[in-house]
């Protein structure tokens, strides 16, 4: 039993984390080309809509492979959903910190008028879609759990996303213009608003991957609240990582450990899941603490390698 047990808690983790992992690839891939996307949220929550909508509309139509045009339109519907903050970003410089939260919350609430209209499920009972058919639904990887295929997909996404951001030249483009946009512009010679508009479409790609996962693996349905916060999560999770996609899967198993440990301390022990979010909060400000500590270390180095030369006062 306690085998079973362990098993479960262990699948569990790796179910939460595979959001978190998508939804910091999307932040990390973001930040690094200097666009502070906030809106991870939101493009989940939208990839997470049109995904439900094509498998309930077309998957009788589509068969066996309605899952994987499913995935598709989630990663282009989260694109989509970006690249309107990335469009009022370049035509009127509108900050995107400020255009994707205030999309986040549309997003919220286009989910709650769909649920409670126009894909309310049969009975108009509940405030959700019909349950999406099993042959739409991702695979089970680990028998008698419910880890499913999208975690591999997870895994995966972060694999090819730091492959192509340090072996490729979009990668390239997009690191330059996160260091220093003007140079980036004048030296390099780089198309900065296309830049920052194809980072914002493959951040918001990933994130709708992340909601269309999490219909198609896990809740099988769409309703209000099916994010518990993953979008804003995510964003402590691609800090943790340094912004590398590479280690952002680390982080965000991580992260999923937390927060199923925490589930299960509130059920067995009665300790508030709350806890989770102090601890996470105090991992991300010993990372940032670091980073900085060793930054300035590493300006100290400079500073005292200088100064016998006599190239500064």
């Amino acid at each position: 039993m306690n085998e079973l047990a362990s098993l479960a808690l262990f699948a569990d983790t790796l179910v939460r984390a595979t959001p978190l992992i998508l939804a910091g690839l999307a932040v990390a891939v973001a930040f690094q080309g200097g666009v502070l996307n906030i809106g991870a949220e939101g493009q989940l929550l939208i990839g997470a809509c049109a995904s439900t909508a094509i498998t309930l509309n077309l998957g009788n139509f589509l068969g066996h492979a309605t899952v994987i045009v499913a995935l598709i339109v989630g990663a282009l519907a989260g694109a989509v959903w970006a690249a309107i903050a990335a469009e009022l970003k370049n035509r009127f410089q509108v900050l995107e910190v400020i255009s994707t939260i205030m999309l986040n919350f549309v997003a919220l609430y286009l989910i709650s008028f769909l649920v409670r209209g126009p894909l309310q499920e049969p009975t108009h009972v509940y405030p959700q879609t019909s349950s999406i058919p099993p042959y739409a639904q991702l695979p089970v990887i680990l028998e008698g759990t419910r880890l499913h295929v999208g975690f591999v997909l997870a895994v995966l996404a972060g694999a090819i996303t730091w492959w192509m951001i340090r072996n490729t030249a979009a990668g390239f483009r997009l690191r330059v213009t996160g260091a220093n946009a003007q140079a980036a512009r004048i030296a390099g010679m780089i198309n900065i608003e296309r830049t920052r508009r194809n980072t914002f479409l493959v951040s918001g790609a990933l994130a709708g991957l992340a909601g269309a996962i999490e219909v198609h693996g896990v809740t099988f349905a769409l309703y209000e609240n099916i994010s518990p916060g993953y979008g804003y999560t995510a964003i402590a999770v691609a800090l943790l990582a340094v912004l590398n996609p590479g280690w952002v899967v680390a982080s965000g198993i991580l992260f999923g450990a937390l927060e199923t440990g925490a589930s299960a301390l509130q059920r067995d022990a009665g300790i508030p899941a709350t806890l989770v979010w102090v601890v996470e909060a105090f991992v991300i400000l010993a990372v940032l603490a670091t980073e900085r500590y060793r930054s300035r270390r590493s300006d100290n180095v400079v500073i005292a390698a200088l100064a016998p030369s006599g190239s500064i006062s």
